[in-house]
């Protein structure tokens, strides 16, 4: 017999859409964070894998992968890191985002506000894109440590691709960060399970995330808007980003599609779950 579904109270119809203008307005005066999943940069149509899942076919499509690996993309990437080279790795995944994905209009909203941090949570340039036509922002983005030599977490990078340093990124209005890393502007990427293994060491002593990011976090209330906690590593990372936080988070849902675990995640990590679909909650945020 299966154990009944986690309880939790979904914010629906009318009331969603009033809490989350409510959200909104918040996130326009920096008090809540925006933290983005793939489903957001899905909108633009873009040729690109979407989702774990669809990034795990596509390794498939180019190495044969065992049984074990299939259907994983980070267990996909470990196996031809083994079996090849980390060069492989980063050369399929720069190949599986080569294609620019362009900015969606929800992307361009955000970067027209002046907030203290946006987190981007897939590989795809397209927030990046979207900030490139202001000032005052630049990135951090987690990195592999494999073959670096190099005892660091993440790299700092200012708005035209430059390397910088964490004493110039204390500087910028807004911080776009990119935990696992991403295609632009140099090719990094946290993909495997060995990379992920190093991470995750660490994590909950928080040293792979950056102090500006602590800083930043500090207070504020996240809106995670086209994220899935339907992956144990995904939930890890949410947890470890919002650590220390404000008090009160949201996720935007489609309840019909959560998974027993990812509403154990909400309870645990006290997330209210808004269930509006993605293009209704852009217009929302848009026209806020």
């Amino acid at each position: 017999m299966n154990a009944p579904l986690p309880h939790i109270d979904i914010v629906r119809q009318a009331d969603a859409e009033a809490l989350l203008k409510d959200v909104v307005q918040r996130l326009k005066v920096g008090e809540v964070v925006p933290y983005l999943g793939p489903a957001v940069s899905e909108q633009s149509g873009a040729p690109v894998p979407m989702n774990p899942e669809a990034l795990a076919a596509f390794f498939g499509t180019k190495v044969a992968l065992p049984r074990r690996a299939k259907g994983n993309a980070w267990a996909s990437a470990q196996h031809i890191e083994s079996t090849r080279h980390r060069s492989t790795v980063t050369a399929l995944m720069a190949e599986a985002f080569a294609t620019p994905v362009a900015p969606t209009p929800l992307h361009q909203h955000l970067a027209s506000l002046p907030l203290p941090m946006i987190v981007d949570s897939w590989y795809d340039g397209a927030m990046r894109a979207a900030l490139a036509g202001r000032t005052g922002w630049g990135e951090v983005q987690g990195i592999t440590r494999a073959g670096i030599g190099e005892d660091r977490w993440y790299r700092f990078y200012d708005a035209d691709g430059t390397e910088a340093d964490r004493e110039k990124a204390a500087s910028w209005t807004t911080l776009l960060y990119k935990p696992h890393g991403g295609i632009t502007p140099a090719k990094n990427f946290l993909i495997t399970d060995a990379d992920y293994v190093e991470v995750l060491t660490d994590i909950d002593i928080q040293t792979p995330i950056p102090d500006t990011v602590k800083d930043r976090r500090t207070h504020r209330s996240f809106l995670f808007i086209g994220c899935r906690f339907n992956d144990q590593l995904l939930r890890t990372y949410g947890r470890q980003v919002i650590k220390r936080s404000g008090s009160e988070h949201y996720v935007l849902v489609e309840p019909d599609t959560l998974s027993r675990n990812e509403l154990k995640f909400f309870i645990t990590e006290r997330l209210t779950p808004i269930a509006i679909p993605l293009a209704r909650a852009t217009e929302i945020i848009l026209g806020g």
